[in-house]
């Protein structure tokens, strides 16, 4: 997923969920490249020397990927407490991506931009005038040699794009065209929910995705269904009746009458005692960034990466986390306590037990396949990042978040289906 998609789309899916303004995970920063004509040779080296150890600036290089050239942008200043940087990927946007962390030791530059899974370590040249090193976003690191860039040589950074225009938020619309077909790809999970402007699309997903989905909840508060509630999978195309790009709860809105004209889907609530996760803030206080994202729709991902996964959340509020954690990621319902209202970005890296992800975590790299050889010769010997785990989702959303979650049984709203039908021909 290229950062211009990531500005623009809605997203869910079994690994990942995004609502809108920001995407984390899918393809890394190299998977899709602008058109060859838009690379640039190498920018020469600026002339001046610099104090040692000075790497505040503006610096450029391209990334050569399998596909073409990439022409990244990395901004860093100095500041109170040590350096700032930002990341642009202009060939393919002009949103910029805050470094999670830059430092230096030595010659050594090394930054990390946790949104996007990415990292970077290189020699600063002994006039302080190049950085060479490596970019490293999924298995295959690549080179990026970033040169300090001049007025004359510098590259220009793309105006961002118009401000989407949405709908009314009083609107309440409906699908205006649907089309339904069967999913036989043998997906055990939705494998994607995208609104991207007016378009919605969903692929591989079963009608307990729809439900869980449009109504806020958690398979287990789904009772009374056919057996084939969660086994049957369709991809689904539709376009609202009303200009302009829905919000949240419009999307789920329109599902929900989509459920009921085509599913035929009837059903009444009731409250049940059932075992759940609540989330609240732990005593050490919330370590939340709030989000410098603009629009209404949040997005919420995660990767896999050596050590376990990393979950990201752009532009979200709490009642966004806890919908993606009931649905993806946890076997019950998950109760928001932390009165947290405003949107927030944060990261969160995790190692998935075997009750999550509805049993079938995601395969992380560098895992051994079960049903390999225990006596090859030509077994590589395995890696620290790939040895080194992170913590479970729990310990990880205390120290890293500030966040708790802990069991209780507590009442939730359950639905009860009173009549469904596979869904009625296009």
């Amino acid at each position: 997923m290229t950062i211009k998609q990531v500005a623009r789309r809605l997203r869910f899916v079994g690994i990942f969920l995004l609502l809108g303004v920001m995407g984390v995970g899918g393809k890394s920063i190299a998977a899709q490249a602008a058109p060859a004509s838009q690379a640039q040779a190498a920018t020469p080296p600026a002339s001046e020397t610099h104090a040692k150890g000075d790497i505040s600036g503006n610096w450029q290089g391209t990334l050569q990927t399998p596909q073409r050239a990439l022409r990244i942008i990395l901004q860093v200043t100095k500041t109170d407490k040590g350096w700032a940087a930002k990341m642009y990927s202009i060939d393919q946007g002009p949103q910029p991506f805050s470094a999670t962390s830059i430092t230096t030791d030595g010659a050594t530059v090394k930054y990390a931009v946790d949104m996007i899974g990415g990292n970077y370590e290189g020699k600063l040249s002994p006039d302080g005038n190049s950085i060479v090193g490596t970019w490293t976003q999924g298995p295959n690191p690549l080179p990026l040699t970033f040169v300090r860039a001049t007025k004359e040589t510098a590259w220009e950074i793309p105006a961002p794009p118009p401000p989407l225009k949405l709908m009314p938020a009083d609107a309440d619309p409906s699908f205006d065209v649907a089309t339904i077909k069967p999913n036989n790809s043998g997906a055990t999970s939705m494998q994607g929910l995208t609104v991207n402007g007016r378009n919605f699309a969903t692929r591989a997903s079963s009608l307990q995705d729809l439900i869980s989905f449009s109504y806020g909840i958690q398979a287990k508060q789904i009772v009374g269904g056919p057996d084939w509630l969660d086994k049957d999978r369709y991809d689904i195309a539709a376009v609202p009746d009303i200009d302009g790009a829905p919000n949240p709860e419009q999307v789920r809105s329109m599902i929900r009458k989509l459920l009921a004209d085509r599913f035929k889907l009837t059903f009444h609530k009731e409250k049940r005692d059932m075992s759940a996760y609540v989330l609240t803030v732990a005593k050490s206080g919330q370590k939340l960034t709030p989000t410098e994202r603009k629009g209404p729709l949040p997005g919420i991902g995660f990767r896999p990466m050596p050590g376990g996964l990393m979950l990201n959340m752009i532009n979200g509020t709490m009642a966004d986390l806890t919908g993606f954690l009931q649905i993806i990621v946890l076997d019950r319902p998950v109760v928001d306590r932390t009165e947290l209202k405003d949107k927030f970005d944060l990261v969160v890296k995790f190692t998935p037990d075997e009750t999550q992800f509805h049993g079938h975590p995601p395969k992380l790299p560098g895992a051994a396949s079960s049903g390999g050889s225990s006596g090859s010769s030509g077994s590589a010997a395995p890696t620290p990042e790939t040895t080194e785990s992170f913590p479970d989702l729990f310990q990880a959303f205390q120290q890293q978040l500030g966040l708790k979650l802990d069991t209780e049984k507590t009442a939730v709203d359950v639905i009860a289906i009173d009549h469904v039908e596979k869904p009625s021909a296009n």
